[in-house]
């Protein structure tokens, strides 16, 4: 009879413990599990706050003459080299003077054309 009983009470120790191990397994994967739902929600977000700030600004216009550089280079096409002679060569009475002034080809202004204004 004392045999059974060491046998039972062994078999629940070893349930006891087989539970816990996979209580912490199950813990690890709700670690990775939460990490990766928290990644997948930052870059979420981060897409839909660049979404709402082209958004804001498609309808208006950039102003040439008082662009930033970030700013520049958020237009299509727009490189790094383009928007530091667009900041040199202000200010334009005109967007179209970028052109006529050979700070960018006619082929890229004609892609940011409709984005873009020179106000005085």
């Amino acid at each position: 009879m004392d045999f059974q009983r060491y046998r039972r009470v062994f078999v629940v120790l070893l349930l006891a413990m087989l539970v816990g191990c996979t209580q912490q397994q199950s813990s690890k994967d709700l670690k990775e599990q939460t990490a990766q739902a928290t990644a997948d929600v930052k870059r979420d977000a981060k897409a839909m706050a660049a979404g709402i700030r082209e958004g804001w600004s498609r309808d208006k216009q950039l102003d040439l003459n008082m662009a930033t550089k970030d700013q520049l280079l958020s237009l299509p096409g727009v490189t790094a080299s383009e928007a530091d002679r667009v900041i040199a060569g202000r200010p334009y009475s005109e967007a179209g003077e970028v052109v006529t002034r050979h700070i960018m080809p006619k082929t890229e202004y004609d892609k940011i054309a409709d984005r873009v204004t020179a106000k005085k």
